[in-house]
């Protein structure tokens, strides 16, 4: 009898203590959003936005040097194999950009406005709407590369042996679809909460995990088979599953000040992401669309001209995660500021990154003009693969200091909640990159100098188009929340 009476008594006991760890777990993150909220509010513009993005930018630097010791593995495989990577790492990039930069931006922007808002329980609930986006959109995307693919990878030029290593190369890549949407989801809620540790924590540990795994796996080593180019897929999606389940894991925790619990999904939550987040997302395809159509038009100047494409066009590469990591912070910055009705600040933010997003880009995109041989001999000594990328490289990479400025100011949109105008430039990118830059190639004779040229011009318009929001007045007018 006496063990029937303290059975209770122990249950209610536990209930009782876990609901104190819940609500302490919650006062722990409400003040932690607190703290951010007034940093991001008062704190000097410059040093913060050096505090929040240089952590992602060191990273993703890592991250993409990751990237250009795997192309390099490959180009030690042959032309063929550079030829078919370069076929599917468009559409690689654009998954990439549409979840950390694309409906990332959407989570990012969402929370950020929310905190800035004291709309506390919201920022939690949208971590798991968060969640559910990117289940839906990693299957959408792993689907697309399987149905989609050979078709695709055929129109664009591929044929023999280049072809059949872009269909190796994307079965593998895309089989990590979901886990990378998760991965990348989260972290875009992390740092539109100001938490840029977690998710830089994570991608520098990616970076340390795939840059022995790749050659490992794509060359063989001991008991490990050779894979070839698959190795490099093998490689990306054990790591971004492992991660996702330690993501998810660290967030249901709420040590990071937002809280991931199963939440009835909200049509207006959803419609907070996807009103910043699908037309940054549209814009991202367009951008890679861009790149794809472009991929085409040096492919009609055969396998060489495709090969030196895309060893030229990896450092353009090189720029987005630099303007990530900073765009990332502006993002934030703005949006905090927006929601909390701080506008004239948020302004001021704006104006300070596309600066900084000048000058960065710019350096490099001098450096690789002048010397394009620098960037170019990491892969390849192939006169015939060094002659078109060095003319892509000399017109293109002067462009880099004005693509940095305008997107810095496209993810300025992004975080006051008004992303038209940034649509509308990269629609006017790619016209005239891709639409104009194939007609001159297909049936006015082109040359390979003049498509250079032509992508370099489509640049100058994006940021062009991208400054007009905050010369017009956008910034100066209330910003709706959920």
């Amino acid at each position: 009898m006496p063990c029937e009476a303290e059975a209770p008594d122990a249950t209610t006991s536990r209930e009782r203590a876990s609901r104190f760890r819940n609500e302490d777990a919650h006062s722990s993150a409400v003040r932690k959003k607190g703290a951010a909220r007034a940093a991001l509010l008062t704190a000097p513009i410059v040093s913060t936005m050096a505090k929040l993005a240089l952590p992602t930018i060191a990273v993703l630097a890592a991250q993409t040097l990751v990237g250009i010791a795997e192309t390099y593995y490959v180009g030690l495989i042959g032309t063929d194999a550079l030829a078919g990577t370069a076929l599917v790492f468009p559409f690689w990039a654009m998954m990439a950009m549409m979840s950390n930069g694309g409906i990332g931006g959407g989570v990012s922007s969402a929370v950020a406005r929310a905190i800035g808002a004291h709309r506390h329980e919201d920022a939690d609930a949208l971590v798991f709407h968060a969640l559910a986006l990117a289940v839906i959109m990693g299957a959408t995307f792993f689907v697309g590369a399987i149905w989609m693919g050979p078709a695709i990878y055929t129109k664009l030029g591929g044929r023999d042996e280049a072809l059949r290593v872009a269909l190796r190369y994307s079965r593998f890549m895309f089989a990590g679809s979901i886990p990378i949407w998760i991965v990348n989801l989260l972290s875009a809620a992390l740092r539109g909460s100001g938490n840029v540790r977690v998710p830089a924590l994570v991608t520098l540990i990616g970076a340390c995990v795939l840059i022995p795994c790749s050659p490992a796996l794509i060359f063989g080593f001991g008991p490990i088979p050779r894979l070839g180019v698959g190795g490099a897929g093998v490689a990306v999606v054990t790591y971004y599953t492992i991660a996702s389940l330690i993501l998810i894991r660290y967030m249901m925790k709420g040590r990071s000040g937002l809280v991931l619990r199963v939440v009835p999904l909200e049509r207006r939550l959803l419609r907070d992401i996807l009103r910043v987040g699908l037309p940054a997302a549209v814009s991202t395809i367009q951008t890679n669309l861009t790149v794809i159509i472009i991929t085409a038009g040096f492919g009609l100047f055969g396998i060489d001209a495709l090969a030196g494409y895309g060893i030229a066009s990896r450092l353009d590469y090189l720029i987005i995660p630099l303007m990530f990591g900073l765009g990332t912070a502006i993002l934030t910055m703005v949006g905090v500021n927006a929601g909390a009705g701080h506008l004239q600040r948020a302004r001021r933010i704006a104006w300070t990154g596309a600066i900084v997003g000048a000058t960065i880009p710019g350096l490099i995109g001098l450096v690789a003009s002048i010397y394009p041989l620098l960037w170019l001999h990491i892969f390849t000594h192939d006169s015939s693969v060094l002659v078109p990328a060095t003319l892509y490289l000399r017109h293109v990479a002067l462009a880099y200091g004005v693509l940095g400025t305008g997107l810095a100011l496209s993810y300025a949109s992004q975080g006051i909640g008004r992303v038209a105008w940034p649509f509308v430039a990269g629609t006017v990118r790619m016209l005239i990159a891709g639409a104009v830059g194939w007609l001159a190639v297909t049936h006015f004779g082109a040359s390979l100098t003049t498509l250079s040229l032509i992508v370099t011009g489509a640049i100058v318009a994006y940021a062009l188009i991208c400054m007009i929001p905050i010369l017009s007045g956008g910034f100066h007018k209330p910003v709706k929340t959920a």
